[in-house]
């Protein structure tokens, strides 16, 4: 896990783990720090936090979330803390901490999950997503050189497979331990639901609509690459709730999103495309759309021109589309990649002159797009490898 790139020298450093991504992670980044001679400490608010934890040093927050910043501040101070490092920059604790750092002079690293999938986490410094500082002005990137030595770099990276197992096990465990010994911190307040009843009951329900998924849509792919190729928008659904919907973003929902692109495809795209939507993975056993989407898809009269899929292979859909209109999703990037006219409704690191059909409104797009630069989206992407991002994967 090659992060030195990004946070370089950290010995004799006194370094805060906060919280970090549900699992065992932040041991492996606890044990990497101290194997470089730095001096590591531990946050967390719940059991689960407490269990996966191996350290010494450890704090476990019980207090009130009002008492928080108070408690953070005079941590830093105390532990006379150099670096932070967090996992997401709009959850409540990390928030606060985040902001306090900042004031106090500490170095502040937020890890997301990647930018660019598979294969991949990003790493930033001070923030991620909309609150990331990485420039976003077609300037910067036309003038950029690549390094021949950094091209090489990039064309050997490391294919780690898949690793849901993993994070499923880890997952269930941490939710497990998070609700059985919730007395233990009755005031933390979690950033989404912390049901482990409920969360074993979406398991399920993501388990049986998938493998029904399986057999309802296996002829989509072929559809998609042959009869319906280049004749149809795609839409990608994000997470209902979606820190990148909830902060970078005009939109109270995905249903408002939805009802937006249906409205405007309805008035302005061409009369013999389509419309394609597909569902978030994360979301299958928490939401439905079809019901939503097929009721106003019926009401502006283009229900005949409407898709709804599921687990449809999405580079598939990516290629073979026209382009695609997101929020601010991640696949984006992937859009991109695959040289698809992409707009975005809200705020993203990749909506770029050039890059995105960015300066055009929804209803402008389905018929005056504009192309992907591809020049400056392999500098874009190698920049973002570079920079932001760490060949590695949080359930190794």
């Amino acid at each position: 896990m090659k992060i030195k790139k990004i946070v370089g020298e950290v010995k004799n450093n006194n370094i805060l783990l906060l919280q970090g991504p549900m699992g065992s992670f932040f041991n492996t980044l606890d044990e990497k720090f101290k194997k470089d001679e730095a001096n590591t400490f531990r946050i967390g608010f719940n059991a689960a936090d407490e269990y996966f934890a191996k350290s010494n040093q450890y704090t476990g927050y019980k207090d009130i979330p009002k008492n928080w910043p108070n408690f953070i501040s005079n941590y830093y101070k105390t532990y006379k803390i150099d670096k932070l490092f967090v996992f997401g920059d709009c959850r409540f604790y990390q928030k606060y901490a985040i902001k306090i750092a900042k004031e106090n002079n500490i170095e502040v690293y937020v890890f997301e999950e990647g930018y660019l999938r598979p294969n991949f986490i990003t790493l930033e410094k001070y923030g991620v997503n909309n609150h990331s500082t990485i420039p976003r002005n077609r300037d910067f990137y036309d003038n950029l050189n690549l390094d021949d030595d950094v091209i090489l770099e990039i064309e050997h990276l490391e294919n780690f497979g898949s690793t849901y197992n993993k994070m499923a096990w880890e997952a269930t465990v941490y939710y497990f331990l998070g609700n059985l010994f919730y007395y233990k911190y009755p005031n933390y307040k979690h950033h989404r639901c912390f049901s482990f009843l409920k969360e074993g009951w979406i398991g399920i329900v993501n388990f049986t609509r998938k493998n029904i998924n399986r057999i309802k849509e296996r002829n989509l792919n072929n559809y998609f690459e042959k009869e319906l190729s280049n004749k149809y928008y795609f839409v990608p659904l994000q997470t209902y709730n979606d820190f990148q919907i909830i902060t970078h973003s005009k939109y109270n929902s995905i249903e408002e999103f939805i009802k937006e692109v249906l409205i405007s495809f309805s008035k302005h795209a061409p009369k013999d495309k389509y419309l394609v939507f597909k569902h978030h993975p994360m979301d299958r056993g928490k939401k439905n759309y079809k019901k939503y989407i097929d009721f106003y898809s019926n009401y502006y009269g283009i229900k005949h021109r409407v898709i709804i899929t599921w687990d449809v292979h999405l580079p598939t859909l990516l290629k073979h589309s026209i382009g695609s209109i997101m929020i601010n999703s991640t696949v984006g990037i992937q859009s991109l990649y695959h040289k698809a006219p992409t707009i975005c409704l809200g705020k993203a690191i990749y909506d770029i002159e050039g890059l995105t059909s960015k300066g055009l409104s929804l209803d402008e797009f389905w018929e005056n797009y504009k192309e992907v630069d591809q020049e400056l989206f392999r500098k874009y992407r190698t920049y973002l490898i570079q920079t932001t991002q760490v060949n590695s994967n949080f359930y190794l």
